[in-house]
């Protein structure tokens, strides 16, 4: 659809971790055009001086008009996203991406209806979609490692998940638990139970197919800047062989660009700086146990969104996304 001219994007809060890997993917995207970056701290300033990365790649300025543009990208913080479409005109025409939390639950909002963006449950709807709610990065992490059990109606037990996150998990904004003092060789859990992503995980599940299931899961910081590695278990379908599962796997991913299923261990080091997901299944003493690993801003963040935004507009779903693999 947009092969013959460029999708004209604005990026809204694009001064924090997901704005800044927005501008580094749809720079390089080979049919956007970013018209307009808004923030409210630091207008007039070069988005490179913000982003000091980005030096010599781009003379954009942040400022606060979107520039009529096709579609637009809220890095706003969680709350806040609702208070944009309240206080700006957009034509009925343009698309909001919202990377918050604002629409994961409850779509609905004046007059626009906001679809769950995650791709692998939600593929042909997004296709359709005027407008998404990019999923949240430990909800990313963790359904990936559910869904086909849940298409399947193999989840017949609770699910237990521990998920370690980088400190860019809790945004740019500084605070005590992600000072350097506090987070360097050190790990520490948060929201035990609590996470504010179970509740769009249960919601997505029971979505896909299957009763939603309690999720208990605790949540740990890493002493490390991006990154979600997720252990995931729940009871085992009696009867059901390992490699009936990693079949399950295999075949439920055979359609995704990002998402592979690896017969070996996974650690996260492989999907940094990627569109990437990797999940490993094993079976153990009536336990299926699946270990999923992304990149928290790329394939839990900017990079899911620039996804979602292609399957909108009718591109290739990983047009601008083939990212290069870091190893070390």
């Amino acid at each position: 659809m947009y092969k013959d001219k460029k999708i004209r994007v604005a990026i809204a809060g694009g001064t924090g971790y997901t704005g800044g890997e927005l501008f580094r993917i749809l720079l390089n995207h080979p049919y956007v055009e970013i018209v307009a970056a808004t923030t409210t701290s630091s207008e007039g300033t070069p988005v490179a001086s913000v982003h000091r990365d980005l030096l010599g790649e781009t003379y954009l300025c942040f400022g606060t008009g979107l520039n009529n543009p096709d579609v637009v990208f809220l890095c706003l913080g969680h709350g806040i996203s609702r208070q944009f479409v309240d206080t700006h005109e957009l034509s009925p025409e343009c698309h909001i991406i919202d990377l918050g939390n604002d629409f994961r639950l409850d779509g609905d909002y004046a007059g626009r209806h906001f679809v769950y963006g995650l791709c692998e449950s939600a593929r042909e709807e997004i296709k359709t979609a005027h407008d998404i709610a990019n999923p949240g990065c430990f909800a990313t992490a963790i359904q990936l490692a559910v869904l086909p059990l849940a298409a399947s109606g193999l989840i017949n037990d609770e699910i237990h998940v521990t998920a370690i996150t980088g400190s860019t998990g809790a945004g740019k904004k500084p605070g005590e638990t992600t000072h350097f003092s506090y987070r360097s060789d050190n790990i520490s859990i948060y929201k035990l139970f609590t996470h504010q992503h179970l509740a769009e995980i249960r919601q997505n599940i029971a979505k896909v197919g299957q009763t939603a299931p309690k999720v208990n899961f605790v949540p740990m910081r890493g002493d490390f800047t991006r990154g979600i590695f997720a252990s995931v278990y729940t009871r085992a379908a009696e009867g059901m062989s390992l490699e009936e599962y990693r079949k399950l796997y295999e075949d439920y991913y055979a359609g995704s660009p990002f998402v592979f299923h690896s017969e070996e261990g996974i650690s996260m080091k492989e999907v940094i700086n990627t569109n990437k997901a990797l999940v490993h299944v094993e079976l153990h003493d009536g336990y299926v146990h699946i270990a999923s690993c992304i990149d928290n801003l790329v394939k839990g963040a900017a990079g899911q969104a620039v996804q979602n935004m292609n399957l909108m507009f009718g591109l290739p779903e990983d047009t601008g996304l083939r990212l290069k693999p870091s190893a070390f």
